[in-house]
């Protein structure tokens, strides 16, 4: 049954692989008109080279009731040509009481007003948004930085809870520059809510195809507005951009918007704008494949690893060390991901590999939990010989050496990070402390396996499609670990895993599987089936 469902769900993987590039290729390519003489074609309004000006507006308003700003013009635009412009923006006392501000993007007509040009388009957008305050970090020990009493008659912890306006210090700017002739009866619907056309004799013209990238708003740019701020600065850049990749940015833009209607937060919606953002579109491609394998081979990994120790029966050749630190280090980075306020996207499935690990020990230690009204009794099965001379190879010898190195540099971490690195609360420093002890020495607590393997001289006891679909995902992860941004030892600890793999290799060549030792089942090959007797 196990075989079949892993048959089915690889099927339905492919399908599914299959289904999203066809859909892909939809977004990116754009049947053109096929007659440009007929009625049905829908020509640029840029082919004629008009001369056009670039102007963008504040307000406090989306639709300039109440007045309106000039912030910046640029007067000799042309569409093929990138530019970055920084300007100091005045803020209105309105914004600056946890208000809003707006931003008016003009494409207009040169030497004419945009508010009275018949052929301008334009977009609107926010210049502020709504988000918690970074909480402040100090210095444990010195107190230093330390954040001055508020005078709000709110208490610290609720302002904190409460979203104050932010500056996007971004205005990111987009023309579509290639002149591409529309099929009216094949009009991509992403495309036409962007589209303004008008009647030139017979022929329908389509205006410039505006666009403001909303994706390059990431949170680490946003600064915080207070009663204090008069003016803040505003990075305006333009560049051109393809039809095909104006099509892929709206939806792209679309599915964040939904996320966030579906109740992720800013922060969460920011970490997947960083994969879009921060990567090139050929490494997205990569990266949409490599994902795809990750959660597959993640799959199967997980349907294995849950049936091995389902039917685990004998502890013979497992180091419980290892299955204890495997444990205690989820739990850890899960509730480092939880203090660093991580996205949903990678926290729930910590969260639920953490309760996968707690639930491995509970087989490992053989511990029966019996429920006494509301009390719980813990109670601990007894190992046979052979589960204790492993154990004796595992506490003995092999913790024995990796205590003496792992103790010292893990206080000795902890002690230097509280003297010079500053933290949000005491709570903060030791949930950073563990996670640094678990991805720096992580590699030293999965060495007592291969001790024991070394020890026993088999391999035979460990569960080697689990660890053939965890394998791959390790080089996977390799290959995340140069496209996504992370921690430089998250990055790191990647690296550590597959020197570990490739010497759980080198083993299984080196010690071949002896059909009469007891395998991870608790039975032997060469063990006859017992059966009914029958005079047969």
């Amino acid at each position: 049954n196990w075989t079949s469902l892993t048959g089915l769900i690889v099927g339905v993987f492919l399908l599914y692989v299959l289904h999203t590039c066809w859909v892909m290729f939809g977004i990116v390519y754009t049947k053109p008109c096929e007659k440009p003489e007929s009625d049905s074609c829908i020509s640029p309004y840029l082919a004629a080279k008009p001369r056009l000006q670039l102007s963008v507006y504040t307000a406090l308003r989306p639709n300039a009731d109440g007045g309106h700003s000039l912030i910046h013009r640029e007067e000799e635009f042309d569409v093929n040509t990138r530019f970055e412009r920084l300007v100091n923006v005045s803020l209105p006392k309105k914004t600056r009481k946890n208000g809003t501000l707006y931003a008016m993007v003009f494409l207009h007509q040169a030497g004419v007003s945009p508010w009275q040009d018949p052929h301008q388009v334009h977009l609107v957008t926010q210049l502020t948004t709504y988000t918690l305050p970074k909480p402040p970090e100090i210095s444990l020990i010195t107190r230093q930085d330390e954040p001055q009493v508020s005078r709000s008659p709110r208490p610290a912890s609720e302002q904190l809870d409460r979203p104050v306006s932010h500056w996007r210090s971004r205005l990111t700017v987009n023309v579509v520059s290639e002149n591409f002739l529309f099929d009216r009866e094949a009009l991509p619907g992403d495309v036409h809510r962007y589209m303004r056309v008008y009647q030139s004799g017979k022929k329908m013209i389509y205006l410039p195809l505006l666009f403001v990238d909303e994706l390059s708003n990431r949170v680490k740019d946003l600064m915080e507005i207070n009663s204090s701020s008069t003016e803040l600065p505003l990075s305006i850049s333009y560049d051109s951009i393809a039809l095909g990749k104006l099509r892929f940015w709206i939806h792209m833009q679309d599915a964040v918007y939904s996320l966030q209607q579906f109740g992720f937060t800013e922060k969460d919606a920011d970490e997947i704008k960083g994969i879009f953002v921060d990567t090139n579109l050929y490494f997205l491609a990569l990266t949409f494949f490599v994902a795809a394998f990750h959660l597959l081979f993640d799959f199967l990994a997980f349907k294995n690893d849950i049936s091995f120790w389902k039917h685990k029966k004998s502890m013979v050749g497992m180091s419980s060390k290892a299955v204890l630190w495997r444990c205690f280090s989820t739990i850890v980075i899960f509730l480092y991901l939880l203090d660093e306020q991580t996205s949903l996207l990678v926290l729930l499935p910590a969260g639920i590999g953490s309760l996968i690990e707690v639930w491995k020990v509970k087989k490992a230690f053989k511990i029966h939990v019996i429920w006494r009204g509301l009390t719980p009794t813990f109670l601990f099965g007894k190992r046979d010989e052979s589960e204790k001379r492993t154990e004796e190879y595992d506490t003995l010898q092999a913790m024995k050496y990796l205590s003496y190195l792992l103790y010292p540099l893990c206080i000795g971490g902890a002690v230097y990070a509280l003297v010079f690195v500053k933290y949000k609360s005491w709570y903060s420093w030791i949930i950073n402390s563990l996670v640094n002890g678990v991805y720096a020495f992580g590699f030293l607590f999965m060495l007592p396996q291969l001790f024991v393997n070394y020890k026993l001289k088999s391999v035979a006891h460990l569960p080697w499609k689990a660890f053939m679909y965890k394998a791959f995902n390790t080089f996977i992860d390799d290959v995340f670990a140069f496209i996504i941004t992370m921690p430089t030892s998250h990055r790191l600890a990647c690296f550590r895993d597959d020197v570990v793999f490739l010497v759980y290799l080198y083993q299984r060549w080196l010690y071949p599987v002896d059909k009469t030792r007891v395998n991870e089942y608790g039975v032997s090959y060469d063990e006859k089936p017992k059966g009914k007797s029958h005079k047969d």
